[in-house]
């Protein structure tokens, strides 16, 4: 009787055609995670994303001109200190300063806006 399971088969439905779809559609959890308004947000301002990417840009153009004046090794190493200083934090439920990469970055000695309000 190897029709009967083979006709059971053919005529189920598949369990993807009772998702719903349209804007009333439900968040599936399982699969996409957790809903996060920020990250669905545009910037609401053109120097938001300016801002946003400061300290890299500001990297991006140290190393350029550093690999200018001094070499290709100077950058690297840099970075790779930059990498190894990134990696040593405190416990994860600690707020960690990283003092170490402010003084590798020369902002030790400038107190900012970020360093009031912590």
């Amino acid at each position: 009787n190897s029709r009967g399971t083979s006709y059971l088969l053919k005529d189920s439905v598949p369990i993807t055609d009772f998702s719903a779809s349209g804007p009333f559609e439900g968040h599936d959890l399982l699969r996409r995670g957790f809903t996060s308004v920020k990250n669905e947000l545009l910037p609401s301002h053109p120097l938001e994303l300016s801002e946003k990417n400061f300290q890299f840009n500001q990297d991006k153009t140290n190393f350029a001109t550093l690999r200018n004046i001094q070499g290709l090794h100077a950058p690297l190493k840099l970075q790779m200190e930059f990498r190894a200083v990134k990696q040593v934090q405190r416990l994860p439920f600690l707020h960690s300063s990283n003092v170490a990469l402010d003084t590798l970055r020369g902002n030790d000695e400038c107190i900012g806006f970020e360093d009031i309000l912590n």
